[in-house]
């Protein structure tokens, strides 16, 4: 194997012309090629171990391809090469096309959108999980105003709410969003308390529970329950619709991009098909 030391501290001085650092037989590596891997954070011994590793293993490679192209047959060689040109030409094409698909596509899915293609294609949202709407709270069993805040809590009413959102500060932790469905698992995983006995309790719709352990108590409260195999809500899949939605417009724009640049070719005589 090749083996170079240099110092990084001279060695990357920058200069007119390209200077080679190494060469395997009649190809050439050159510092320019190397620099974009130093950053001014790497010490002198490690950016002196970084290109040395780089340039060995540059070497290899090259040393690999030659003997590849000396041993393969001539009908291989050709299709890797082919293969090559077809690498080069997709990342260049896809490249200009997603640039292109960005700056002409639309982002905004409606709701009606949304819900057109939801009810055109239900029997596909059906939920591999438990949902729930939920709120809690987490709290010291011996708070002063304990009482209140349950009854509060319970309750649940506008100015209950802003209420409890102005003294959140009292909570150890808490969430009040009970109108936005939420996966089950993730409430387990949030709320300690919650153990494998007492989940199922999780699953009952309008169900206030009341749990406590060594680091308080947990006042929560299940507004709405959707089980395993149901079908999803809109409002849980719109995110995944949307993203069908924006990616169906892509595909389409690029067909249409793909017909206006041959059509433009063509008229501007810069594509001709021979008889």
């Amino acid at each position: 194997m090749l083996l170079v030391t240099l110092s990084a501290c001279n060695f990357f001085k920058k200069t007119e012309e390209s200077t080679p650092v190494a060469r395997v037989n009649d190809t050439y590596l050159y510092k320019e090629d190397i620099e974009k891997l130093l950053s001014d954070n790497l010490s002198k011994e490690d950016s002196t171990v970084l290109v040395n590793n780089y340039i060995n293993r540059w070497a290899t490679q090259q040393l690999l391809v030659e003997g590849a192209k000396r041993n393969l047959s001539e009908q291989q060689v050709q299709a890797f090469e082919d293969l090559t040109v077809k690498y080069k030409n997709d990342l260049f094409s896809n490249a200009y096309l997603e640039a292109l698909v960005d700056k002409n596509i639309d982002t905004t899915v409606t709701l009606s959108e949304a819900q057109s293609y939801y009810e055109d294609n239900k029997s596909v949202f059906n939920l591999n999980e438990d949902l729930i709407k939920f709120r809690y709270i987490h709290i010291d069993e011996n708070a002063i105003n304990l009482e209140a805040i349950k009854e509060k809590f319970k309750r649940f009413n506008t100015s209950d709410k802003k209420h409890l959102d102005s003294i959140s500060i009292q909570f150890k932790s808490y969430s009040l969003k009970d109108s936005v469905w939420i996966k089950l698992d993730q409430v387990v995983d949030k709320v300690p308390v919650i153990t494998i006995e007492n989940k199922p309790q999780l699953l009952k719709k309008s169900n206030f529970i009341q749990l406590k352990d060594s680091l308080g108590l947990y006042l929560m409260h299940v507004n709405d329950v959707l089980t395993r195999n149901s079908t999803a809500p809109l409002e849980y899949v719109k995110p995944t619709i949307d993203q069908i939605v924006i990616n169906k417009r892509k595909l389409e724009l690029i067909k249409e991009l793909e017909k206006d640049i041959t059509k433009d070719a063509t008229k501007n005589k810069n594509f001709e098909i021979y008889n």
